[in-house]
C-alpha cells in the first residue's frame, strides 16, 4: 500500500509495466496513507497544559454519538492508546478500570444519565461529573464525540476486467472535550475533520482505527502546542507514527 501522491507512475505504460512500477514505487513514502486533518480548538486556559495531566489522575470516557453505528464503542480505547504514545507520563486510568469503578460503586445509572444528557447539550452535568470523578478517582476526564465515519472505494485503473489499482478513502469527524471533575469547568475542546486515502491492488480498506488515531493525535497536538486551528499531514511525523500495523502473534 502507498499514499496518494507519494509517487506517481508515468502515464502511457502498458498494464504489465504499470504493475511493475506500482511494486517498485510502493516504498517511495514513509507513510502508510495519504491523509489530511483540519482542527478547530479552543484556546486552553493558562493552567491547562501537559503538566497538569502528569500530576493529577486522568480518565477517558467512552465516545458519545447521536447516530449509533457501533464505531463509537472503541473510540475511547483508541484515544487511551494514543495518549500513551503522545504523553507516556500521563497519569491515565484505564478504560476498563473506569467502567469497573463506576459499576462496582453503584453509579451506573448516574453515569448513563449524565451521558444521555450530554448527547443533546454537550455538557457533562457538574453534580454528576463530580460524583463520578470521585468514584473513578480522576481529577480530569476527556470526553470524545463520534460524528461521522464514511468509507469509499473507487477503481482507478482496470484492464480486461482486472482491477489494477483502487483508491480507498475515509472521512472522519470527531470532537474532544476536557473537563475538571471537581469544578465542572470545561477546560478545553476541539473538533477535527480528517480525510485518509490509500491506493493499492489489494482489498484492504482504510482502517477505522488508523483514521481515529490520526484524528485524535491531531487534536492532542493542538492541545500540547496551545493551537486553536491547524492543518496536519504525513509531514507531521509524530502524528503519522500513531498508525500501527498489527504484528502477528508470536507462536
Amino acid at each position: 500500500m502507498r499514499p496518494i501522491g507519494s509517487c506517481v507512475p508515468p502515464y502511457g505504460l502498458s498494464p504489465s509495466l504499470l504493475l511493475l512500477v506500482l511494486v517498485v514505487s510502493s516504498g517511495c513514502s514513509s507513510s502508510i496513507y495519504g491523509w489530511h486533518v483540519r482542527t478547530n480548538s479552543t484556546a486552553p486556559t493558562p493552567a491547562t497544559n501537559k503538566e497538569m495531566l502528569t500530576k493529577e489522575p486522568v480518565a477517558v470516557l467512552g465516545a458519545l454519538s447521536q447516530v449509533l453505528s457501533g464505531n463509537e464503542i472503541v473510540v475511547g480505547a483508541l484515544l487511551t492508546q494514543v495518549f500513551k504514545q503522545v504523553i507516556p507520563e500521563i497519569k491515565l486510568i484505564e478504560s476498563r478500570e473506569v467502567l469497573t469503578r463506576i459499576n462496582t460503586n453503584g453509579m451506573a445509572d448516574d453515569f448513563v444519565r449524565m451521558r444521555s444528557d450530554a448527547l443533546n447539550s454537550h455538557i457533562l452535568s457538574r453534580d454528576l461529573l463530580k460524583k463520578i470523578g470521585a468514584v473513578i478517582g480522576a481529577r480530569y476526564v476527556f470526553q470524545p464525540y463520534m460524528g461521522v465515519f464514511l468509507q469509499s472505494m473507487t477503481n482507478r485503473w482496470s484492464f480486461a476486467d482486472v482491477r489494477i489499482m483502487q483508491t480507498r478513502a475515509s472521512f472522519t469527524r470527531l470532537g474532544l472535550q476536557l473537563w475538571d471533575t471537581e469544578t465542572g469547568e470545561l477546560l478545553w475542546a476541539s473538533v477535527a475533520e480528517a480525510v485518509v486515502e490509500d491506493e493499492g491492488i489489494g482489498q484492504e480498506p482504510v482502517y477505522f482505527e488508523d483514521a481515529i488515531r490520526i484524528t485524535m493525535g491531531s487534536m492532542l497536538a493542538d492541545f500540547l502546542a496551545g493551537k486553536t486551528a491547524s492543518s496536519y499531514s504525513p509531514l507531521d511525523k509524530y502524528i503519522d507514527q500513531l498508525v500501527q500495523i498489527p504484528k502477528p502473534d508470536a507462536k
